[in-house]
């Protein structure tokens, strides 16, 4: 299997500055059909979500639902 050459970027992003997953919010996790995002402990000990498999449709109820506007679906040129 051959490594990747260049840097690769998920579909979605979170801006950790604006998550509050460390308050209990999963709304983003809760609201995935494929249930790709998950929560991770970072190292300062607070909480946040991110895109743990890289098989998003593009549906975005993540970006939609998400009440502080932390999730972002970078969504491919071609199915604009």
């Amino acid at each position: 299997m051959p490594l990747a050459q260049t840097a690769t970027s998920v579909p979605v992003t979170i801006d950790d500055a604006k998550c509050i997953a460390d308050k209990g919010c999963t709304v983003c996790v809760d609201v995935c059909p494929l249930d790709v995002l998950r929560i991770k402990e970072l190292a300062d000990g607070t909480k946040t979500a991110y895109m743990k498999y890289d098989e998003c449709w593009y549906c975005m109820p993540c970006e939609a639902d998400c009440p502080t506007g932390a999730v972002t679906v970078t969504i491919p040129y071609l199915l604009k």
